[in-house]
């Protein structure tokens, strides 16, 4: 399951939008810092609504769709790299997720204490990225120390060192370890280490709702940086998000249209991430269920297989397949196939989004 951890400074409007994410959390989304104490987790279904369309066809009993884990991490501050504001715990959160979604505060609110005194996205930006470049510049050089000895004598040590020392001459210039390309050889070694700047950044530029569907110059400003680090932003409002929990299906369309936007942020976060990471979707149906499952792009059929069960990629004979358009525009698996779009592929297919796939295996 994909895990992103929603990070930025106190009071920016993390948990007021983990809340929103998460409709059932109890995060505190409290005016003052720190008070997300512990890391709160949430899992949330991705929208798709392909679900319900191959459900209509297939008369599936259960529709499954695939989930994102949002983890809402407190506050960090400046010093947080040397254990300021209990940062050395939440910098060890960090470490675990897949995705780091970085809240910005881009509205005024004379009611909601800044930590700087005053808004600005580039600063409070530099901030969080600062502590994160720190912490991992401290990682290195205590795993530099450790290899030593090692790079005398053994050539992993030397690829991994080689590797490291790249990433610690970037962090100390100001830059990121995701700016540094590896090679195979390298890319094990440093994964283990977890470097927080080495993980996809999403910037969440968190606006009032006069600025959702326009946004303004905060957000023009933060989009600039993203692009520098080839990061992704999404416009999100934590105060409509958390309105919209409390609307149905119809009247949320409704709030969403009249501010001029087509879909709220969940939507648009989920979106961002599976780009940034280079996720693709695609779906098994049946009486049964119809359920989606999420992959890495230039993933093969067996391997896609594999992600349902291990023994699904052992023992793949092939599998049949038919475009989730197709399909529709079929209306049934039988038509599909009577029109010649139901396709046998074998071990060298690579899966492509939407992909509507029955596995043949041996057990």
């Amino acid at each position: 399951m994909l895990k992103a951890g929603i990070v930025g400074l106190p009071n920016v409007g993390k948990s007021t939008l983990f809340n929103a994410l998460v409709a059932n959390a109890q995060a505190q989304a409290a005016n003052f810092p720190f008070c997300t104490i512990e890391p709160n987790v949430g899992v949330v279904a991705v929208p798709d609504p392909r679900l319900a369309k191959l459900s209509a066809i297939s008369g599936s009993k259960e529709l499954i769709p695939t989930r994102v884990e949002f983890v809402d991490i407190a506050g960090l501050v400046q010093g947080a790299s040397q254990g300021e504001g209990l940062g050395n715990k939440f910098l060890a959160t960090i470490r675990e997720v897949d995705a780091i979604v970085h809240v910005v505060r881009c509205f005024e609110d004379d009611d909601v204490i800044h930590v700087s005194g005053s808004v600005g996205p580039g600063r409070d930006a530099e901030v969080i990225n600062l502590e994160l470049g720190l912490a991992d510049l401290a990682q290195i050089e205590k795993r530099r120390d450790r290899l030593k000895k090692q790079v005398r004598t053994s050539k992993e040590a030397q690829i991994e060192d080689a590797a490291l020392a790249r990433i610690q001459a970037v962090l100390e210039a100001g830059g990121a370890a995701r700016s540094v390309s590896l090679n195979e050889e390298e890319a094990p070694f440093v994964r283990l280490l977890g470097l927080m700047t080495a993980k996809p950044i999403i910037y969440a530029t968190n606006v009032s709702e006069d600025d959702l569907a326009g946004g303004n110059a905060w957000v023009e400003e933060v989009a600039a940086l993203a692009t520098r680090e080839g990061a992704e932003t999404v416009r999100i409002s934590a105060q409509v998000e958390a309105e919209l929990v409390e609307l149905g299906d119809e009247e949320r369309l409704a709030y969403l249209e009249g501010l001029g936007v087509s879909e709220g942020g969940l939507q648009s976060l989920i979106a961002a991430t599976y780009r940034l990471l280079g996720l693709r979707t695609y779906f098994t149906t049946g009486e049964k269920e119809t359920r989606a499952w999420t992959i890495q792009a230039g993933m093969t059929a067996p391997q896609a297989a594999g992600v349902i069960h291990t023994d699904f990629e052992r023992g793949f004979i092939r599998a049949q397949t038919v475009s989730y358009s197709q399909l529709l525009e079929a209306g049934s698996l039988a038509e599909a196939r009577n029109r010649g779009w139901l396709r046998s592929e074998g071990k060298e297919y690579v899966v492509a989004e939407g992909d509507v796939m029955e596995f043949l295996f041996n057990v």
